[in-house]
């Protein structure tokens, strides 16, 4: 019988080698992690009187989530989805937010 178990996290060898000292994963400080957030939330309130009520309403819900915990907002894609549809949909007056969605979902990567 073979083992069903699944690891999801970092797998990492070392054959040999000097003072290592851990991962590097390439993330963003938190205070441009911060900054993309802050970014995207102004934008959305400036999107909001362009927006259907209901298109407001997903806006709104998803306000609240937006915070600079990388975990969090990974955890949360489906609702910068959301986001990001509703700002495609509104034409040019959406892009400064589908770049904001940009640069805030290339800094989680």
């Amino acid at each position: 019988m073979s083992d069903t178990s699944n690891y999801y996290g970092d797998v990492v060898n070392v054959h040999g080698g000097e003072r290592v000292i851990g991962i590097y994963h390439n993330t963003a400080p938190d205070t441009e992690l911060r900054a993309a957030v802050a970014d995207l939330t102004r934008l959305l309130g400036e999107l909001r009187p362009e927006l259907s009520p209901d298109q407001a309403r997903t806006v709104d819900d998803a306000l609240p989530a937006l915070t600079a915990d990388r975990a969090a907002l990974r955890e949360r894609g489906m609702i910068l989805a959301s986001v990001s549809q509703i700002a495609a949909t509104v034409g040019e007056v959406g892009r400064p937010v589908m770049e904001a969605l940009g640069r805030l979902l290339a800094l989680l990567g």
